[in-house]
């Protein structure tokens, strides 16, 4: 993939960052909706809304363009939030080649399908090769040159090998996994977690509040994605505990600060609208129980956290029923 192209559809923070540092290695288009977004990263190279002044690679170019941004690409790279990942995929599905790698940069569940990225790519384009990226990135250290690891997982592991050398650049490592189904549910399940964390921390937890709330969390991970298929194995890689971590730990987590504002007693509403990026963790919440339910997993601190964000509980009852269940054997479910 010498002289290779990679698309990347959604101008957020973590979108922009990808295709900034695809941009080391290969032509790398970003598109965005927005306008502005696509003129400051042609002209200034930079993305403040989402990134601030952090600069951006002076090879990435930008476009409003989407069927310009995957014509001729060979592979496209998805970074919206899962409320609009099919609508994107489906507009630039015209121009997409056959055959090449879509992979999925968003950490949700389709709500109402209940589908994975990875399945909505399957769905809409079956003569693609459906993928995803994942691991503990967030977006603003990776842009500012610091070290980071991704992981890479496509249901056709050729293609993952292909692409690994493109992707990967410099300080950020990306390894490949070939268990896209856990990779995936990694990225949608530590995000409610991470709101559990904030709002211990939000209402003055201790540091070992929050490692067994991590702990804990990751157990619940494991339980829920080993049923729906992911390997356990994964769960304690990068896509799980990897990413787990840095999204309970970082003050530039969202689903932290949502959960930190919970603690406030402010309405989940009020602190949506008040942000202009997704929090995933608070859309999948939802989903994660209803699938949780059917399978007969136990989830105690996602139910909590699920209570919360519909209202019938709030922040500081939930932090005291956090770890409320009957402690047995730590391999125990609950």
């Amino acid at each position: 993939m010498a002289q290779s192209k990679i698309a990347v559809l959604g101008g957020g923070s973590w979108g922009t960052t990808t295709a900034s540092v695809i941009s080391r290695n290969c032509e790398s288009v970003l598109w965005a909706r927005d306008e502005q977004i696509v003129q400051e990263i042609n002209t200034e190279r930079r993305n403040s809304r989402y990134l601030g002044d952090l600069p951006l690679h002076n090879k990435l170019t930008a476009t409003e363009d989407i069927i310009e941004a995957v014509s001729g690409a060979d592979a496209v790279l998805i970074g919206v939030p899962s409320s609009h990942f099919r609508e994107v995929l489906v507009n630039a599905l015209p121009g997409i080649p056959k055959k090449i790698p879509i992979i999925s940069l968003s950490k949700g569940l389709e709500r109402g399908s209940r589908m994975r990225m990875t399945e909505i790519i399957r769905e809409v384009a079956p003569d693609r090769i459906p993928g995803v990226l994942t691991g503990p990135n967030l977006a603003r250290e990776i842009v500012a040159g610091q070290a980071a690891a991704s992981v890479l997982a496509l249901e056709q592991h050729e293609a993952a090998l292909a692409l690994q050398p493109i992707i990967n650049s410099g300080l950020f490592r990306v390894y490949t996994n070939r268990d896209v189904i856990g990779c995936e549910l990694g990225g949608v399940l530590k995000n409610i977690i991470a709101i559990a964390v904030g709002m211990g921390d939000g209402l003055g937890a201790g540091d070992n509040t929050r490692a067994a709330l991590i702990t804990r969390g990751l157990a619940e991970m494991s339980r829920l994605g080993s049923a729906l298929g992911g390997q356990a194995t994964t769960f304690a890689g990068l896509a799980g505990m990897g990413d787990m971590i840095a999204t309970c730990t970082s003050p530039q987590s969202r689903n932290r600060h949502v959960g930190m504002e919970l603690a406030k007693g402010r309405r989940i509403g009020d602190i949506i609208d008040s942000m202009h990026m997704v929090a995933e963790g608070v859309k999948s919440a939802p989903t994660v129980i209803e699938l949780a339910r059917e399978k007969g997993i136990s989830l105690p601190i996602s139910e909590d956290v699920y209570r919360v964000i519909i209202g019938e509980s709030n922040a500081r009852g939930v932090y005291r029923g956090l770890l409320r269940v009957t402690a047995g054997a730590e391999s125990e479910p609950g």
